[in-house]
């Protein structure tokens, strides 16, 4: 265990869900004890561990390869902040804010130091962040953010794409927390072509596909009816998709998006690539949060997360499912290499 890089998972917003869900993880698991370093504010996450039953001792740590040492039944935590009060469980403030990106920013340093072998988030209040002086919109924009700046590269230079996956279906999202109307407007062939090939690198490079099948969606009712209902897909997506099929990649496309998630989960295709945010996360989340995993896709290492949000009404009862999040440590312990057997999770998950 000594040589395996630990899976970080960061703590979320200090007033949600996301300690307790932390809490509840490592009782499930005890084994992760020694696997993987919660990065947040240690009172944090000992109220969480007290309202979710006790019986779990927190381990401080000093130092990333201390956790090999952590024995079983045990919550690691790395101190990345340290609040003089604990937020009011369930309220939007902006020191929940600042805690939050505190250990966001510590976590990802060191995930682009190659210090962990993986990078999980538990849930951040998009409301919290932008109190807390936070000009991106979630997650994704600011590992983006952070990386082209570790890089000393444009942010462009490091574009990324959300996928959100569970046992049976998976989907890419073309843009990401934007208004419909930008939504629309996002759909360019540029960005859908960028889109399929950020999505096939990931399936062969992470998920060691030979050759994924990648279908993408239509914007418009019935992928536009040859026109009838709009020009995206003659304009945009048909010459997008054959732009990436000359390259190798196996891209079908634009297909009718109200049939072709379901077509993905019989198993035509491995993945979708959808044209804006609601589109592409319906689907996947009417099939059940409890499994689902959020990852994203073109960062230079690994980064999943529970598809679900803060849950602010469930904050501090401990009823709060640790499901998602459990298949999001469980996906950073396979693909991030740290040593977890492929076999122990369903390979269509992620």
């Amino acid at each position: 265990m000594s040589a395996m890089r630990p899976v970080a998972i960061t703590m979320g917003d200090p007033a949600g869900v996301g300690p307790e869900i932390i809490a509840q993880v490592f009782r499930r698991q005890p084994a992760w004890s020694s696997r993987c370093v919660v990065v947040g504010d240690v009172g944090v996450l000992r109220r969480a561990v007290a309202v979710t039953g006790g019986a779990l001792p927190v381990a401080v740590l000093e130092s990333w390869d201390d956790v090999a040492a952590v024995p079983a039944q045990t919550l690691p935590v790395l101190p990345a902040v340290a609040l003089k009060a604990l937020p009011t469980w369930g309220q939007v403030s902006a020191a929940a804010g600042r805690a939050a990106v505190a250990a966001i920013e510590s976590a990802t340093a060191a995930a682009l130091r190659g210090d962990v072998a993986a990078l999980v988030t538990a849930p951040v209040h998009k409301e919290a962040l932008q109190l807390a002086g936070l000009p991106h919109p979630g997650h994704t924009e600011f590992l983006q953010v952070l990386t082209a700046r570790h890089l000393g590269v444009a942010v462009e230079q490091v574009p990324v794409r959300m996928m959100l996956s569970n046992d049976v279906l998976r989907t890419v999202l073309v843009s990401i927390h934007v208004s419909l109307r930008e939504a629309i407007e996002s759909v360019t062939f540029e960005r859908v072509l960028q889109t399929v090939r950020i999505t096939d690198r990931h399936f062969r490079r992470v998920l060691g596909m030979d050759a994924p099948r990648i279908a993408v969606a239509g914007l418009n009712p019935h992928a536009g009816e040859n026109g009838l209902f709009g020009r995206e897909e003659i304009d945009v997506i048909a010459p997008a998709v054959a732009a990436a099929r000359a390259e190798g990649i196996d891209a079908q496309g634009p297909l009718a998006p109200d049939t072709v998630f379901m077509r993905a989960r019989q198993g035509a295709f491995d993945v979708v690539v959808a044209q804006y945010h609601d589109q592409g996360l319906i689907p996947v989340k009417y099939l059940g949060l409890e499994h689902g995993v959020n990852t994203t896709l073109g960062l230079p290492f690994l980064r999943t997360s529970p598809d679900h949000g803060t849950a602010f009404d469930l904050a501090g009862t401990g009823r709060a499912d640790p499901s998602s999040l459990q298949a999001a440590i469980q996906a950073a312990m396979v693909y991030g290499d740290v040593g977890v057997a492929q076999d122990t999770v369903h390979p269509s998950t992620f």
